[in-house]
């Protein structure tokens, strides 16, 4: 919750600052105020300074409450607790005056060991006691352990720093809280701050360094280029076949009402059926191999260049046609000339979402039996807890589409430069 709302409030003072005070004082973007209609892309442009801030923004936070060394300690959230503290319980038995010791607490990194240090156990029937605990974990203390008088003889801890506690009860102390269980055991929790444990997200650099690493000497056998170039030629294969059947069928769903009658109950029906759910069929289908990988993505992508093509088709002003037909045009003419040329828009913003969709499934295709490929290293790495690698796969998934998807968008402007101009 907190990071989201420290990011929504640097959205909002950028937006204020670039747009208001900066872009603002400036001339006057005309552009910019046209009123945003349904086809009309030239009204709205992605602003370069927002999308740098927001990128910017992105790695500030991960790597402020990640404690990164790339940023000045100022700048980090609050760590977890790390160092000694200690706490006091009161322990009671029937018969006698309550007793205190005090519990010294040695909080430490989860990947270091501590050697505990001798303390004198004092007097009285309850002892002192010395443990050690990790970051960001906790901790029983079996505080009656090493006491003169146990649960066995009717002891129970009544209090924690002079305050009452019944079993289940917590207090705060200094560094952390502890709670009694149900059975009267405390378990002390040192503060864990604002940070995340590098467990669940590590910091920018570790992932860096990690990243360097595995290009240098590879993962499993295969090195990063191997396993980026298999899921990345799974997945343009998947999505050419797909595009190569979804295309045509698309055409003439839109075209002939037998053919739009015939599919349109199967492309409609398989349409809101996710890739995953389709896993165990191809494998029945099709084994374990490197066939059934490409036909999950096949079919991630056939379904949604069948709907981009029928709906560029339907889409077409028939006032066009009729301008066609009336200047002689032939059937093949108009198709090849008014029917293409217009629907191509709608085809490559399908094939756009298709091919995000095949990433995104080449993730779980890449889960059965698979030897190379960054959906293997992801699930691999994350078996065992190799958060960096598997934050180092999804970037570099993330950047490969990214910049399969600009490719696209080149090739859409220069292919179909008519689009929104009517």
């Amino acid at each position: 919750m907190i990071p989201l709302i420290i990011y929504i409030a640097i959205f909002v003072a950028a937006y204020f600052i670039v747009t208001k005070l900066v872009q603002g004082a400036g001339t006057r973007d005309y552009t910019s105020l046209k009123t945003v209609t349904f086809g009309d892309e030239s009204a709205v442009r992605p602003n370069r300074v927002a999308g740098i801030i927001s990128i910017f923004t992105i790695f500030l936070m991960w790597g402020v409450f990640t404690g990164s060394t790339l940023l000045p300690k100022f700048l980090h959230a609050p760590a977890p607790f790390m160092g000694e503290t200690s706490f006091t319980y009161t322990a009671q038995v029937e018969g006698q005056a309550p007793d205190d010791a005090t519990v010294t607490v040695i909080v430490h990194p989860r990947e270091e060991e501590v050697e505990l240090p001798e303390i004198d156990p004092g007097d009285g029937f309850a002892k002192n006691d010395v443990i050690s605990i990790a970051q960001w974990r906790s901790g029983l203390v079996r505080v009656d352990a090493n006491d003169a008088l146990t649960k066995k003889d009717g002891a129970k801890v009544i209090a924690i720093n002079g305050q009452k506690i019944a079993p289940g009860g917590t207090v705060k102390t200094e560094h952390g809280k502890v709670k009694l269980s149900d059975k009267g055991t405390p378990n002390f929790t040192p503060s864990k701050g604002w940070q995340m444990e590098p467990l669940y997200l590590p910091a920018p650099e570790k992932v860096w360094e990690r990243s360097v690493q595995i290009a240098s000497e590879g993962f499993r056998n295969f090195s990063l280029l191997q396993h980026l170039g298999s899921s990345l030629f799974r997945v343009v294969v998947g999505f050419l076949l797909g595009a190569i059947v979804g295309i045509p069928l698309g055409y003439a769903m839109g075209l002939s009402n037998w053919f739009r009658g015939w599919f349109d109950p199967i492309v409609e029906f398989m349409r809101p059926v996710p890739p995953l759910a389709l896993i165990p069929l191809v494998i029945i289908w099709a084994g374990i191999g490197e066939a059934g990988k490409i036909i999950l993505l096949f079919l991630a992508a056939l379904w949604i260049m069948a709907i981009a093509a029928r709906s560029g088709v339907s889409g077409v002003k028939i006032s066009k046609v009729h301008a066609a037909y009336s200047l002689g045009a032939s059937k093949w003419q108009v198709m090849r000339y008014v029917i293409v040329p217009n629907s191509l828009p709608e085809i490559f913003t399908g094939a756009r979402v298709a091919m995000g969709v095949c990433w995104g499934t080449v993730v779980a295709a890449e889960l059965v039996a698979a030897e190379q490929g960054a959906g293997m290293m992801i699930m691999t790495a994350s078996k065992f807890q190799l958060t960096d690698i598997v934050i180092m796969g999804i970037i570099l998934i993330g950047v490969i589409g990214f910049g399969i998807d600009m490719l696209m968008r080149a090739a859409e402007k220069f292919l179909v430069p008519w689009k929104g101009k009517g």
